[in-house]
């Protein structure tokens, strides 16, 4: 069974999560959220978006939203991340059913690529809630605070969901942006406008994350002196700059959707090399 799948684009959640009518799974958050302070007292209940199904537009840009929902980091560690899992999943074909229960909240992920051809790569802390110790790509969440947006947003009209729905889209954007800069180090000009590249979603507990493409002009050696100065070092404990023969071996040891993205960057490569093939056979004709 494959560890992942992808889309071109999500549509962000218009409503939460919806409670499970078993209670004692539904306690079985707070349980484990508390348990997971006791041992890491860091971990920080922040706000996320939240994503429900993979529907794409024709022109595969960002869907929705109509509102903004925000399930928590304890939501997400409560369902998701829940040893019970499957039992908070709906037997359903279609995403907003099947994970109308759990928290699903879109992550993001950057494949990075430097100006001597080397893709950036991170070994996760082991103080981090989640796959401590793994190999992913930078990344994290995009933040509904970054919007000014603090509750959610039951109430709008068609043109203030139009309005909300562009700034989250573009929220998408700067976000991975953003990450990049705190967790590498890495100046915000050293890299390109990011290109939405897929979804990437786990089979295991269904963990959804957004990948995007950049290219950075600075080379392997001056990012490493950089990143040692980065804001959100303490997420990671070594920075590595790979080959894309060396990315294919790590890649089979990162949690499902940072493999999923992986693949989704080979779909890319293997897109535009298809291209430039078909352009250059056309010239020739």
């Amino acid at each position: 069974m494959p560890s992942s799948y992808y889309c071109p684009a999500p549509l962000v959640s218009p409503h939460l999560g919806i409670p499970h009518p078993d209670a004692n799974l539904e306690d079985s958050i707070n349980e484990i959220w508390n348990r997971r302070l006791e041992e890491n007292p860091s971990l920080y209940n922040g706000k996320k978006f939240r994503v429900v199904c993979w529907t794409c537009s024709a022109s595969c840009g960002w869907l929705g939203p109509r509102v903004i929902c925000m399930p928590s980091l304890r939501t997400f560690v409560g369902t998701n991340l829940n040893p019970l899992w499957e039992k908070f999943l709906i037997p359903s074909e279609d995403d907003s059913v099947r994970c109308q229960h759990t928290s699903s909240p879109l992550g993001n992920g950057a494949i990075v690529e430097t100006s001597d051809n080397r893709i950036l790569v991170l070994q996760r802390s082991y103080n981090v809630g989640e796959f401590p110790g793994y190999f992913v790509f930078p990344g994290g969440h995009s933040e509904p605070e970054e919007l000014g947006i603090s509750d959610h947003q039951n109430d709008k009209g068609l043109t203030q969901a139009a309005d909300l729905n562009r700034k989250v889209s573009q929220e998408m954007f700067d976000g991975i942006i953003r990450e990049v800069v705190e967790e590498i180090g890495v100046p915000a000009e050293s890299l390109t406008d990011p290109v939405f590249i897929g979804i990437s979603c786990r089979e295991m507990n269904v963990r959804p994350t957004a990948f995007f493409f950049l290219k950075c002009n600075m080379e392997s050696k001056e990012i490493y002196q950089v990143y040692s100065r980065a804001q959100d070092g303490f997420e990671s404990t070594q920075l590595y700059t790979v080959s894309r023969d060396e990315l294919r071996k790590m890649a089979l040891r990162m949690p499902g959707c940072h493999h999923g993205g992986y693949t989704l960057y080979e779909l890319m490569i293997q897109t535009v090399e298809d291209a430039r093939q078909s352009s250059v056979s056309t010239m020739i004709a």
